[in-house]
């Protein structure tokens, strides 16, 4: 008889298969064999419930019907003519198993920070045969993965894990990437994604409006950041003080000088940590002295550097003059004085000027440290009879360490001494001594008086002399005016009379002309 026989089939597990065995003309009792086992007699398949043996008995059709193949039915089938003692050869049943659903680790958002590079991770498990594992983005298939598998314990299915590494520069934020994992089970396989999230310190720009900006006006400061995470904190802070009052992200403030020399600065914070960036405001500002100028006391013949330093926006300019002298001496914050002389001493302005914006000064004084000098009147004025009084004024830096008066043999430098006292005053200007006489007699006004005034550096005198007041030197008489006639032709005479005058009542006269009277 004709033997049609089960032929070897490869199917998916979850479907249905049937493996033909006709039989023409028999009508004996046919067994199933699975790998060597008879599965019943007949058509008694009660120990296997998805089996069943179907077709035309009478016409000796004994197919089986798998329902659900699963992959324990992975194995080799024989159908048998146990009274004919015929058997068909063995037939290979093939399951099968598309792999689970990939799982990418991590997924379905992976977060990564950036500059880090990417390594993901796709597992396809319990396939037979074992996965193919491809990954994609954009519609391209990324090369490289590094592939492996695993037999599991019933030594059918495998496992499967790609692992995928891309570079800090071969990804951006919101990519999606796409894990197929195929089989023959699958050939158009299953799939799983994931969305890239690169997280990265906040990314912040400071802006100042307007500038430049004139001091005492309102001066707006934005810090717009982006940042992944989302911010969390603002923090702003000028110089090295933190500006507690003002957490958002703008600052609103007058600004003065301060602004042009500490900067402002934002801080932005989120989960990643902090990022800070800062600006100075370009203010205008009239000037300010950054090192102030000290007065000088120095050596006749020496050197006088004064140093003064200002600050100011835009660019300013400095004056050096001396009070009183239109003479410009330097336009640097240094002004450098060679070899002083006494003439040099005196008051010095330092002037700085801001175009358009405001003007400042600062004066110092410059002292010579050389011997004294003596100014004073060397004709002096007294009464008769009455307390007179000659001064000496004395400029002497360093102070004097002595001063005397000397006339005739008496010397005296403080104090009193018979009809004299000899008194001494500081001022700001400098030192007057004053040599003061009681009762004046006429010998006083012919004596001649010295002042002398002595320091570390030499000595300075002064000659002077007293005058009566009212009278010529050394008269205690009146003085009188007449006109006479007499004299040869009548002539006019003038002529002047001392009453009291050492030569009494001597009159000298003058002839004048006629047309005087």
């Amino acid at each position: 008889c004709n033997f049609f026989q089960p032929q070897d089939l490869v199917v998916v597990a979850g479907q249905p298969v049937t493996l033909p065995c006709t039989i023409p003309g028999y009508h004996g009792v046919v067994l199933w064999i699975k790998d060597g086992l008879a599965l019943g007699v007949g058509r008694d398949l009660s120990g296997y419930p998805r089996y069943t043996v179907i077709g035309d008995h009478s016409s000796g059709e004994h197919h089986l019907r798998i329902q659900r193949v699963e992959l324990m039915d992975d194995a080799l089938f024989e159908c048998q003519a146990v009274q004919a003692a015929m058997r068909s050869r063995p037939a290979r049943l093939t399951v099968l198993v598309p792999p689970e659903n990939p799982v990418i680790s991590g997924g379905p958002v992976v977060s990564l920070r950036a500059g880090d590079p990417l390594n993901l991770t796709c597992h396809a498990d319990n396939a037979k045969p074992a996965a193919s594992i491809l990954w994609i983005r954009n519609g391209e298939v990324l090369n490289g993965a590094m592939y492996s598998k695993t037999l599991l314990r019933d030594g059918r299915r495998e496992s499967t894990v790609s692992t995928l590494y891309l570079s800090p520069s071969n990804i951006e934020t919101g990519q999606q990437i796409i894990c197929r994992a195929s089989n023959k089970a699958v050939p158009n396989g299953k799939e799983s994604s994931v969305t890239i999230d690169i997280q990265h310190l906040p990314l912040v720009n400071l802006s100042v409006e307007p500038q430049p900006v004139l001091e005492g006006n309102l001066v707006k400061f934005h810090c717009s950041a982006k940042a992944n995470p989302p911010v969390t904190l603002y923090r702003w802070a000028k110089g090295a003080s933190i500006i507690k009052d003002v957490t958002g992200d703008t600052y609103e403030v007058m600004v003065d000088h301060s602004f042009f020399t500490e900067p402002v600065s934002c801080e932005v914070t989120n989960p990643l940590g902090s990022t800070n960036i800062s600006r100075n405001v370009d203010v205008y500002f009239g000037p300010r002295m950054a090192a102030e100028p000290q007065s000088l006391q120095v050596d006749l013949g020496s050197d006088a550097v004064f140093n003064c330093a200002w600050t100011g926006n835009p660019s300013l300019t400095i004056v050096w003059m001396k009070r009183g002298s239109g003479v410009v001496l330097s336009n640097e914050n240094i002004l450098t004085l060679k070899s002083v002389r006494q003439e040099d001493a005196g008051k010095y302005v330092c002037r700085a000027v801001v175009p358009r914006v405001g003007a400042g000064e600062k004066e110092v004084s410059l002292t010579v440290n050389g011997p004294p000098t003596i100014s004073s009147t060397q004709t002096q004025q007294a009464l008769h009879g009455e307390k007179g009084q000659i001064k000496c004024f004395i400029r002497s830096t360093p102070p004097p360490d002595r001063i005397a008066w000397s006339w005739k043999e008496t010397v005296l430098e403080s104090g009193t001494s018979g009809r004299y006292t000899v008194e001494t005053v500081n001022t700001d200007e400098g030192v007057i001594s004053t040599l003061t006489m009681s009762n004046i007699v006429p010998a006083d006004f012919q004596t001649i008086y010295n002042c002398t005034a002595w320091n570390s550096f030499g000595s300075d005198t002064e000659i002077i002399r007293l005058k009566e007041q009212g009278g010529s030197q050394g008269s205690t008489g009146s003085i009188f005016l007449f006109f006479s006639f007499e004299g040869d032709h009548n002539q006019p005479l003038l002529c002047v009379l001392c009453n009291g005058c050492a030569d009494d009542h001597v009159a000298q006269c003058f002839t004048i002309p006629h047309w005087v009277l």
